[in-house]
């Protein structure tokens, strides 16, 4: 029996509801360039496991947001991949916690958890 299937198998006799994606979680690219996020906000459905893949255009920049668990670091050329599945309904701000810049600040996005 493959890998996979003993997953599956384990899932479903523990009464688990969740659907298994056979072509995996969805992805979300996200570009950081001084003093934004792009796009400045996204939606993700309670329970979905979403990639976020995150991106610098210009220097280094964080993904951080404590609520969610997320604490990425984002290197310019090279690209940063977490993985989430929100468990909580709300509204969430992610900042760069790397100092970037002047604008840095006021570096942040809105993720939403419906």
């Amino acid at each position: 029996m493959s890998g996979i299937a003993v997953v599956v198998v384990i899932l479903m006799s523990a009464g688990a509801a969740r659907k298994v994606n056979a072509q995996g979680p969805r992805v979300i690219d996200i570009t950081a360039k001084r003093y934004g996020f792009t796009p400045s906000t996204i939606t993700l459905k309670k329970g979905e496991t979403v990639t976020l893949r995150l991106h610098s255009e210009d220097v280094v920049h964080g993904f951080f947001s404590r609520p969610l668990k997320l604490d990425e670091t984002i290197e310019p050329g090279k690209t940063a991949e977490v993985t989430i599945t929100p468990q909580t309904v709300g509204t969430f701000q992610t900042i760069c916690d790397h100092f970037c810049g002047a604008g840095h600040g006021s570096m942040s996005m809105t993720i939403v958890v419906e």
